[in-house]
């Protein structure tokens, strides 16, 4: 209550002493707030009263509250919450029950209270006690400057939202028009739970992932994902709606997860926001609505995509194309015969967690230096040139900027060889032991010293197909050895590693063509953290693009790479190329290209 105090108008801290200031008992006082701002319960007991009427006092110097990192704060300003109850006006939403569980400094009610007059309960629960204080003094302001708008009862919880009984609630909503909305925390479990906070659900496998998933960051969960689970769970079989503010990446994950669920929604939308401009937060926003029914006129498991401020315009649909889960349906459809398994395995890049160590630069001297600016003297044959996501700007990468030690030819290899093998590599390893040993992934431990991942014979493979998983761009780049040695890509890269460069050009060539760019568009997500990963890499059929494709289109696609590479991919190099693994070649038992290369790998 401290520090909201600082937020109240004068003119309301004059209302409050003539109004109040003369009861000495809370209830009274609650009765007459109640009757001018609908709150049902404005303080909860003596205390609360007798800690206002001191606060009131001309003497009283307000400070500040504590850090909401550990709430997810990210409060949500009028104008957008108005243009949000705008928005679900125009589309005929009268709630006659609004739930927000996570209200903060109430502006989500404020503008609800403004826009619906048909509304008769309001339920409201914050965890933060500032902001629940907040939120109590803005409706009563709000009220007092307008006695006139429509007031319905309100309640607002100070409670944990993952602990809050919501039984009281449905037993009162039955045969009601329902509106969940607001702003849940855009934070992790694992943000959370880094800062100690009390302000996280049980901890659970809510998603039912295996051990190595939620080991390698997949049982990471959104906490607005959680909560938007929850009032799905507990309000969906209602009449009424969602409007929900999230990141982009949420409102993904729910629509791929609905088939296991049953939830009684439908008609889905994100309506993309400015989350820089209302949050100054570099993420992809948006508002995500649907209906508490079903709609059998509409697609099932799919999410319209449009903007706040041009709702109507509708930019595309994504969600199931049938068991396929994509980001474009209508472009998903033309391209679908596509859509398969790739008949080569994608292989994502080193992992080290040690770039100060691992990582070198090469000097004038031909001396390597690391990431402190040492020059190091050690052994050179396990130093290999490293490209990174941000080298993959080019067709043809024949040149990298960093370098990188490979202890290992495999994961788990034993790393006490290196000790008579290569003493200097060793021994400088060894100085920098504390550093490895500060590595805070569960994949290291119990593993040899300066163990590394994403290592095998498929990396020291001489030539390689590379695409970033971070960028945007879909182009995929020929890597090319370099002195003579195969190049490493990092853990931000996904690639396949050939042993012929004629081959490797082939596949280049088809995974950049018209075809699968067009299918990768459909698939994947630019808004995502990672837009391309090894699970849509392994949906490209590569396979059924090249029965579609003849040699001189394979020509034309490899003269934009260079000239100079068409004498690697002659046209009876397209043929032997082309019958290892197309459609018809299986049909008539020809081997596999999945095991053509299963046989060829370390």
């Amino acid at each position: 209550m401290q520090t909201a105090i600082k937020y109240i108008q004068p003119d309301t801290i004059d209302f409050l002493l003539e109004k109040i200031g003369k009861f000495r008992d809370y209830r009274k006082a609650n009765k007459l707030l109640s009757s001018i701002s609908g709150i049902d319960t404005f303080f909860r007991n003596q205390e609360d009263f007798l800690t206002l009427l001191e606060l009131l006092k001309p003497c009283f110097m307000v400070c500040e509250g504590s850090d909401r990192r550990e709430y997810g704060d990210f409060q949500t300003p009028y104008k957008l919450t108005d243009s949000i109850c705008s928005y679900l006006k125009t589309e005929r939403i009268s709630p006659d029950v609004i739930i927000e569980p996570t209200f903060g400094k109430g502006s989500f009610l404020l503008s609800a209270l403004r826009y619906f007059n048909k509304t008769k309960k309001i339920y409201g629960v914050e965890i933060y006690e500032p902001y629940y204080w907040q939120a109590k003094f803005a409706i009563l302001e709000l009220f007092i400057k307008d006695p006139d708008l429509n007031k319905p009862d309100i309640f607002l919880y100070l409670d944990n939202i993952f602990k809050f009984d919501f039984k009281e609630i449905e037993r009162s909503i039955e045969k009601c028009n329902v509106l969940v909305f607001g702003n849940p925390p855009w934070v992790t479990n694992s943000e959370l739970g880094s800062l100690n906070s009390s302000n996280l659900p049980e901890k659970n496998n809510f998603k039912s992932l295996n051990g190595i998933d939620a080991i390698t960051g997949k049982g990471n969960f959104d906490i607005c994902e959680y909560i938007i689970l929850m009032m799905l769970n507990t309000f969906s079989k209602y009449n009424g709606h969602m409007a929900i503010l999230s990141k982009n990446s949420v409102i993904k994950n729910l629509v791929h997860d609905l088939p296991d669920m049953n939830f009684n929604i439908s008609d889905m939308a994100a309506l993309k926001i400015d989350a820089k401009g209302y949050f100054n937060a570099s993420v992809e926003a948006s508002l995500f609505k649907c209906n508490f029914r079903k709609n059998h006129n509409m697609m099932p498991f799919s999410c319209k995509v449009s903007t706040l401020r041009s709702f109507n315009s509708i930019e595309n649909i994504f969600g199931w194309a049938g068991d396929k889960f994509v980001s474009d349906v209508s472009l998903y459809e033309k391209n679908k015969k596509y859509d398969g398994v790739s008949p080569y395995i994608w292989r994502q890049g080193i992992k080290h967690d040690c770039s100060r160590i691992m990582e070198l630069q090469l000097l004038d001297n031909n001396k390597y230096s690391n990431g402190f600016k040492k020059e190091l003297d050690i052994e050179k044959e396990l130093i290999f040139a490293l490209i990174k996501s941000s080298d993959l700007n080019s067709p043809v990468v024949t040149k990298s900027r960093k370098y990188v030690i490979i202890p290992q030819n495999r994961i788990g290899e034993d790393t006490a060889y290196l000790l008579n093998k290569f003493p200097k590599l060793y021994q400088y390893l060894t100085e920098n032991k504390n550093l490895f040993e500060q590595r805070k992934s569960n994949i290291y431990q119990n593993k040899p010293p300066f163990s590394i991942f994403g290592i095998g014979g498929y990396s020291f493979k001489p030539y390689k197909v590379a695409i970033s998983g971070l960028y945007k761009r879909s182009a995929f780049s020929l890597i090319l050895p370099e002195n003579g040695k195969p190049v490493m890509l990092d853990d931000t890269c996904y690639f396949l590693g050939f042993e012929s460069l004629s081959e490797a050009i082939s596949v280049w060539a088809i995974l950049n063509s018209a075809h699968i760019q067009k299918l990768l568009a459909s698939l994947t997500f630019l808004d995502a953290k990672r837009p391309y990963t090894k699970d849509i890499l392994m949906r490209l059929g590569v396979d059924k693009v090249a029965d579609d494709m003849t040699y001189d289109e394979i020509v034309n696609q490899i003269k934009s790479l260079d000239e100079t590479m068409l004498v690697h991919v002659s046209r009876n190099a397209w043929i032997d190329f082309y019958e290892k693994f197309t459609v018809k070649s299986r049909e008539e038992n020809q081997p596999s290209l999945f095991a053509y290369q299963k046989g060829m790998s370390v």
